[in-house]
């Protein structure tokens, strides 16, 4: 039969009774023949409890000792997993991000993968064993834990799958597929069946937290089959019901591309935009502005520049909320005077709204609909960006429900 590989999340996993469950399921695809391997994420809230003893003990924790600890909740999973597999008669055998070994860059807390060694865990499935590997750790060319930042067990699953050359990744988690937009907000949001690879790195990029963005982009650059599916359901269901669960990344573009203009509203809370005033209007100005920021390991998003009105120009650009102090103070502790700048601004109440979609390659009048939605509403656009499926727009966060709701009905994307 084929090669398959299995995710679980932490919520998947916040139990005893729920890695129990998890076992049940894993077991039920290996007698159906099927090989197996299971990237499991830390318990519910271990991760976070973790990191937060390192800053009972140091206000900005060193990476390093930081990935150290951090990497733990992991390892916990996979061993209960591996035991809870044992417990009802498989084999199953555990190895740590290091032990595959996983090899990542050295930077720590946001790691890259550079490659696996599948030896060891083709030797084991061929055995007939069940093989866990912890999810979101590697290891660098020192010998270093490094972890690959917040949702990097997705990540991993995604990289272990294409490197064994799987069927199929599926990403087991609390929610049962990828929808319109968040159900919480928008109660007709509607489950889609489907859904291009393009799309999907969109909406993970866009504030979309049903994948984590690198994870979309290791099943688009390996063409890795990814399902999203739900962990909450019975473990014994049907596996052909199962196999046809949730929404499939797909990479072949909906034949009925012409009818679905938009496939999904797109958001994210985890927004700040810092503006830099009165900066000489100058070739290289937005390099010595961002090239400090890209240095901190800082994010970088949406960008405007102002019109120049003698020779001054105003700078402006969006970071993830967290990192919006650690880029203001980059700014405004060299770069401010190096430039000539006035002076730095932030905002850090600001909601970036997306609308995400193929079929607008083929349909004019997106923009323009968006738009005037929100300016029906009242809403006000700080910021745009776009690319050929998407248009984003940066509003005040008071707003953005708002928003998310006028445009998902605006464009017809409620439930049938």
């Amino acid at each position: 039969m084929a090669l398959i590989v299995h995710k679980y999340g932490g919520t998947s996993m916040g139990s005893t009774e729920r890695i129990k469950n998890v076992a049940k399921r894993v077991a039920k695809w290996h007698d159906a023949g099927h090989q197996i391997v299971v990237v499991p994420s830390a318990m519910s809230g271990e991760t976070n409890r973790i990191i937060g003893l390192a800053k009972e003990i140091m206000a900005q924790p060193d990476p390093r000792e930081l990935d150290m600890i951090a990497s733990t909740g992991e390892q916990v999973s996979v061993g209960l997993l591996s035991m809870a597999l044992q417990a009802i008669g498989k084999q199953a055998v555990s190895y740590a991000g290091w032990q595959v070994p996983i090899k990542t860059d050295s930077a720590y807390t946001k790691a890259r993968i550079e490659s696996i060694d599948d030896a060891k865990v083709k030797a084991d499935l061929a055995a007939g064993k069940i093989v866990v590997i912890t999810g979101f750790q590697g290891v660098d060319e020192q010998g270093n834990i490094t972890t690959l930042g917040r949702g990097g067990s997705d990540t991993s699953a995604v990289a272990i799958a294409a490197a064994l050359k799987a069927q199929e990744c599926l990403i087991y988690t609390d929610v049962d597929g990828v929808y319109t937009t968040d159900p919480r907000v928008v109660s007709d949001a509607r489950r889609l069946n489907t859904v291009t690879f393009e799309e999907m790195l969109e909406m993970a990029s866009l504030g979309s937290k049903v994948l984590q963005i690198r994870s979309v982009e290791f099943a688009g650059n390996y063409r890795m089959p990814t399902r999203v599916l739900s962990s909450l359901t019975d473990p014994l269901m049907p596996l052909e019901e199962e196999a046809n669960s949730g929404t499939l990344i797909s990479f072949e573009e909906d034949t009925n591309m012409e009818q679905a203009t938009i496939t999904g509203i797109a958001f994210s809370r985890d927004e700040a935009k810092i503006t830099v005033l009165g900066v000489p209007d100058k070739p290289g100005i937005a390099y010595q502005i961002l090239g400090p920021v890209a240095d901190a390991n800082i994010e970088v998003d949406m960008i405007i520049q102002n019109q120049s009105v003698e020779g001054k120009t105003d700078f402006t650009f969006t970071v993830p909320r967290g990192e919006y102090a650690k880029a203001m103070a980059v700014l405004e502790g060299s770069v401010k005077a190096h430039i000539g700048a006035a002076s730095i601004a932030g905002d850090t109440k600001v909601s970036k709204v997306s609308v995400v979609g193929v079929g607008m390659r083929s349909h004019v009048g997106i923009a323009s609909q968006m738009f005037r939605t929100l300016s029906e509403e009242g809403i006000n656009i700080l910021m745009i960006s776009t690319s050929e499926i998407k248009i984003s727009v940066l509003i005040d966060e008071k707003y953005m429900e708002l928003a998310v709701r006028s445009l998902h009905k605006a464009f017809g994307l409620e439930s049938a």
